[in-house]
This record gives structure tokens, sequence and C-alpha cells, in this order.
């Protein structure tokens, strides 16, 4: 059987942390970002953790080869 795939887009959007939680990026991080105040732009670079099952499990699917420490 081949290797699974990566999901590149996803590989970009979400991080493990060091402790095995999952965490993701702001939701409209580049798009018309010149337009935005300093304030919102901060908030963008800023990493949100996933708490929601569902989310959790789609995403290792999608990045079978991430590390998923403490688990």
């Amino acid at each position: 059987m081949p290797k699974m795939k990566t999901h590149k887009a996803t590989s970009k959007r979400f991080k493990y942390t060091g402790s095995g939680k999952l965490m993701r990026t702001k939701i409209g991080k580049s798009h018309l970002r010149r337009k935005k105040k300093r304030r919102v732009k901060a908030q963008f670079d800023s990493m949100l953790e996933v708490k929601d099952q569902g989310t959790i499990k789609r995403v290792q699917k999608l990045m079978p080869y991430a590390k998923k420490k403490g688990k």
C-alpha cells in the first residue's frame, strides 16, 4: 500500500504543540491584509487551540504523519 499524502493546506493552517494540543491559525489570515488595522493584523498571528473532536479527527486524517506527542 502506498504512503498517504499530507494535505498541504491543512499542514499550513494547523500545528501540534509539544504537549500534543492541536492549534490553528485565525481564519482569514492574509486576505486583504493591507486594509486591516494593526491590532486586527496582530490577532491573526496568534494561534487558537482546537477543542472540537470532529475537527481534530478530520485534521488527523489529512495530516497522517504530523507529530502527536503526549498521546
